[in-house]
């Protein structure tokens, strides 16, 4: 078992045509899980400015905002500039370059993430490997966790943490047999992050799967948590 487990990836806030807990804090102490990243679901789907707002307010130290900041010319980004995210105080924001419409790798967008300095969460579907490799060119050492890569998509996967050292990826959707210890033995226990995706996805899974990984002790408590220490 994993001295300490911090899952990378969860959400809090309503979730449209679907009943799903609004406190994740039963569930997370039902499964052994310590700690986690939480964005909110407005910020996701419809409101980032409201989303981040009602994110911020929660102040319990198990549940470690990840905001979800849209660059953008004055006018059209969330926050209005990047100071403003600075002042929050987060250890790492989520981008949704597809579903709010911006250019990962344009030069609003650099801009923004080089005056952050912070780590981003950003799903494989809001992307591409082929544009995190173009981020990786024009911003060197920006960190990327990569969420729902999924395991139809391990190839890809392989080709981009080889040529992209600053990648992470959250193993909740790695779930073929041995996947997540075939991307350990090739690429360190340390590129790998533990998370669910929960409400909205199963988290009973990725837990399970994490207590029956067939890699040293060690390896595991880095997914639990400790290469989530890494990046951040």
């Amino acid at each position: 078992m994993p001295k300490l487990v911090i899952d990378a990836h969860r959400l809090v806030g309503p979730v449209p045509f679907d009943d799903l807990p609004e406190d994740p804090r039963p569930e997370m102490a039902r499964l052994g899980i310590d700690q986690a990243c939480v964005t909110h679901t407005l910020s996701l789907h419809s409101a980032p400015a409201a989303g981040n707002r009602a994110l911020l307010e929660r102040d319990d130290p198990r549940l470690v905002p990840v905001p979800v900041v849209v660059p953008g010319v004055p006018g059209t980004s969330e926050p209005s500039e990047p100071a403003e995210v600075l002042g929050w105080g987060v250890r790492m924001v989520r981008l949704c370059p597809e579903r709010h419409r911006f250019d990962l790798t344009g030069p609003v967008a650099l801009r923004w993430l080089s005056e952050l300095g912070l780590p981003i969460a950003v799903d494989l579907d809001e992307t591409s490997p082929a544009q995190l490799r173009a981020l990786a060119d024009r911003l060197p050492g920006q960190r990327v966790l990569l969420l729902n890569p999924g395991y139809r998509r391990l190839r890809e996967l392989a080709e981009l943490l080889s040529e992209v050292p600053d990648v992470w990826v959250e193993i909740g959707t790695v779930n073929t047999q041995r996947g997540v210890e075939w991307l350990a033995e090739r690429f360190g226990a340390g590129r790998l992050v533990f998370g669910t995706g929960a409400p909205v996805m199963d988290d009973c899974g990725p837990r399970f799967l994490l207590d029956h990984l067939d890699l040293a002790p060690d390896e595991v408590d880095l997914i639990a948590s400790g290469s989530l220490g890494r990046l951040w």
